[in-house]
């Protein structure tokens, strides 16, 4: 392993290891508190809207029982639902933003600095959390800061995971593999004519470009008619892009549990209050902030030759982006790429389901379990840690049985849907009466965090790198945009109709038949995708465009 790539990998781990605690301690855990925290501090109890509720909450041990909203402008807004909402507007203004940028995010001058920039954007508006007070006059601040640091998070990990095609395709064990293909392919026959070439060429003006094709310039075999060798690169490839995502996974993970025991001691001994909850948060950016630095020096940037070499102008840029984007989405596209649409269409099911079954959770937690805020800052610090465990032992299941990764994520999503059937029953009238079982219990909290987090830590790492061989070479940083806009598209509707039901029953409970049915939904669509298949026309795709680009010049 050389140390150029070893410096390469380390910055992108460094990356994860940074911006992932935003997402497991704030954007999952103490984020949606704190925003209900932050509205029920003023809000009033129903139905007329004159007792406080931070009054009542005092005096009054029955005041959990009733519902307490919060104005906003003209709407009385249950404080459940209020920081559904604020998380719904700010992925739909992510979505937006991921698509402007992706453009810019494909030249090799920019993606370094356009992610730092939305690093520090998130970061900060994370840290201002330490100076906005629930009690100050501009508490609902609060919300622009926490649509801030998700904006940030969501660009900077879309720059973060365009990169990841390229540090697989530079593995030692791929370059081993590709080595030896070559080889086997000189020794056994000719190589047939192949415009593969011509990807290289397009960007032999910038060798070191993270947008290098994931596959290289071997020839494109049918999956019915590779050799072995072949066989075996694209596994080395498969392997290698599944190690490294399970990495950063599980290095964020490692950060984000280390932050949470931390934030644990002043959450305690504060008795949850709102300030330890700001606390939290203020401290996930701080520590985002801080290990980006390594990734700042070790990421790969552009090569100082090009610097002077690549004009453009943001304007221009973001139109193109658009333009782009509406290319992609036509009919003629999605039939080139049947197998990658289809994926992206399961993805948009599931995360969604995934993502909304982990704050519907929390908030579940906190407004029907009643369970105070060190419950669960734990519950948020065992999740992680079973996802470390699921992280490895999903890799290894696979190998010793030698699943395909699609079929290990439809496990994956199978185990998941029991989550919220096992809360909906809930509602059978022999459940309720044994006073334990459906999620009825502060302590069936705790064996579903392990449950879930044994799941989702190894979903999020198959699920990255599926998407990773389904990319046309060359175009990372605009798919894996793609990807982002796919899942915060679809993440907007999840906690929105999660909100309404709410809003309407004032039983957050009834969320969990609309999410099951969601999970279940996706599992036919992604049994439908063919990887193999759709590596190859990935790999087609990207050819014929760059043939269609050299006959417009």
């Amino acid at each position: 392993m050389t140390s150029t790539y070893t410096r390469r990998l380390l910055g992108w781990l460094s990356y994860a290891f940074a911006s992932e605690v935003f997402v497991v301690v704030s954007l999952t855990l103490f984020l949606p508190i704190c925003l209900e925290q932050f509205a029920r501090d003023n809000g009033f109890l129903e139905p007329d809207h004159i007792k406080p509720c931070l009054t009542a909450a005092v005096g009054d041990t029955t005041s959990f029982e009733e519902r307490c909203s919060v104005k906003i402008g003209w709407l009385w807004i249950d404080t459940a639902s209020f920081s559904l909402y604020v998380y719904s507007i700010s992925v739909a203004l992510q979505a937006l933003t991921v698509i402007s940028m992706s453009s810019i995010a494909d030249r090799p001058t920019t993606r370094k600095p356009l992610l730092l920039m939305f690093a520090v954007t998130g970061a900060s508006a994370a840290i201002l959390f330490l100076f906005l007070s629930s009690a100050s006059p501009l508490w609902i601040f609060s919300a622009l800061f926490a649509i801030c640091a998700n904006i940030g998070f969501g660009a900077s990990v879309v720059a973060m995971n365009a990169y990841l095609p390229s540090l697989a395709r530079e593995s030692p064990e791929v370059i081993e593999a590709h080595k030896q293909l070559r080889v086997d392919t000189v020794s056994d026959e000719p190589l047939p004519p192949s415009t593969d070439l011509d990807v290289d060429h397009a960007l032999a003006t910038d060798p070191e470009s993270v947008s290098e094709p994931l596959l290289g310039t071997t020839p494109i075999p049918t999956p019915d008619h590779q050799s072995p060798a072949q066989k075996e690169y694209v596994a080395a490839l498969s392997r290698a892009t599944s190690r490294i995502s399970s990495q950063g996974i599980a290095s964020g993970y490692v950060a984000g549990i280390v932050l949470l025991l931390l934030a644990l001691v002043p959450v305690t001994r504060m008795h949850g209050s709102t300030f330890s909850l700001r606390l939290a948060i203020g401290l996930s950016g701080v520590w985002w902030m801080v290990f980006s630095i390594p990734a700042a020096i070790w990421l790969p940037g552009a090569h100082v030759h090009n610097i002077g070499q690549d004009r453009w102008n943001v304007r221009a840029e973001v139109v193109k982006a658009w333009k782009r984007l509406g290319v992609m989405l036509r009919w003629s596209e999605v039939k080139r790429l049947q197998h990658t649409f289809r994926y992206l269409a399961a993805w948009f099911l599931l995360s969604d389901g995934f993502t909304t079954i982990t704050s519907t959770a929390i908030l579940f937690g906190k407004t029907t379990l009643h369970m105070d805020s060190s419950s669960l800052v734990l519950i948020g610090a065992i999740t992680p840690a079973s996802g470390i465990l699921g992280s490895l032992f999903f890799p290894a299941l696979q190998r010793r049985f030698g699943w395909s990764n699609l079929y290990v994520l439809v496990l994956l999503v199978v185990i998941v849907s029991f989550i919220p059937a096992y809360g909906c029953l809930g509602f059978v009238p022999f459940v309720r009466r044994m006073h334990v079982g459906g999620l009825t219990t502060p302590g069936e909290m705790f064996g579903l965090a392990v449950y879930f987090g044994f799941a989702y830590g190894a979903f999020q790492s198959y699920a990255r790198a599926s998407f990773a061989e389904l990319i046309p070479p060359g175009e990372e940083a605009r798919w894996y945009g793609l990807f982002s806009i796919t899942d915060k598209s679809s993440s907007f509707v999840g906690p929105l109709i999660v909100g309404l039901i709410a809003d309407s029953t004032g039983n957050i409970r009834y969320a969990f038949f609309f999410l099951v049915v969601m999970v279940w939904l996706a599992v036919p669509v992604l049994w439908s995708v063919d990887i193999e298949r759709g590596r190859i026309d990935a790999k087609t795709y990207s050819i014929k465009r760059i043939e269609r680009e050299s006959q417009h010049e």
